[in-house]
């Protein structure tokens, strides 16, 4: 009977494990092997040396890492309380999990156009700083790298905070309870008790938002403009602007590695403040 049942087991995952291989992992292979070998069949490294040679490709590389980590470190530090709150103390949960996820139901088109006209110079956010006196007249805060930055973060907000979530309500009240009879304070419980316990999720959100941040392409192309290019404009630079596909691989290629090494750094530095995960 075991046996049977691990045979129909394998039989109903085969379709969805040869959908993946034929149309994610064969196209991503061939696209890294064609980055190795020039027109003439030969191996080489050119591209990459060429490529990273290039004063603008360094320009736009650290651009997009460093906007990727500031996104995810402030999603961190607001989504942290937010998803805290949601699941130890609010009374409608259901509700304010909603209102966090509905932004997700959004186009990031509509999003990204929404920010343009409460970012622009006669914008929302221009008129009340102009009104509360902060500002004597309006600012460019718009197609920099302070709106991509703004963009970032209301578009990959939800992930994190339904990540945390999913563990804080996890975490027994009594073990908060037990530190507080044990003379812990408030921070004490929360340096000590919910924090570490929260790593895990803590991880998993800021690698699916340093992800995201890294791999967008909607949002820094509405709210970066022109002159504030990221990996992935770059890339649909190279590829349909100019035609250079191999450019344009090359250029994958390195989003793919800073991904995964971003991702195990952040898995390695969580081990090592909660050495249980």
């Amino acid at each position: 009977m075991k046996k049977n049942a691990l045979k129909i087991g394998w039989l109903m995952v085969l379709p969805g494990c040869l959908f993946v291989v034929f149309f994610m992992l064969v196209p991503l292979f061939l696209l890294i092997f064609r980055t190795f070998f020039n027109e003439g069949g030969s191996f080489t490294l050119s591209g990459y040396f060429e490529m990273f040679a290039s004063t603008y490709f360094k320009q736009v590389f650290f651009r997009s890492v460093k906007l990727s980590l500031i996104s995810t470190a402030i999603c961190a530090v607001l989504g942290f309380p937010t998803a805290y709150y949601i699941a130890k103390y609010a009374k409608n949960k259901g509700v304010l999990m909603a209102l966090a996820v509905f932004p997700m139901f959004t186009s990031p088109v509509i999003r990204s156009f929404s920010w343009i006209v409460l970012l622009g110079k006669k914008g929302i956010v221009n008129s009340f700083l102009v009104s509360i006196g902060l500002f004597d007249r309006p600012v460019s805060i718009l197609y920099n790298e302070v709106s991509m930055t703004i963009g970032f973060i209301q578009l990959f907000m939800p992930l994190m905070i339904l990540s945390l979530i999913g563990v804080m309500e996890h975490i027994p009240e009594d073990l908060n309870l037990a530190a507080g009879s044990l003379g812990a304070t408030r921070m004490g419980t929360f340096r000590h008790v919910v924090l570490p316990l929260s790593i895990p999720g803590l991880v998993t959100g800021c690698v699916l938002v340093f992800t995201g941040c890294l791999t967008a392409y909607t949002t820094p192309q509405l709210l970066g403009g022109t002159d504030t290019r990221v990996l992935a404009t770059m890339i649909y630079q190279y590829a349909m602007s100019l035609g250079d596909w191999t450019q344009a691989s090359i250029v994958a290629v390195v989003m793919i590695v800073v991904t995964i090494c971003v991702s195990s750094g952040i898995n390695g530095i969580s081990r090592r403040l909660n050495p249980t995960i």
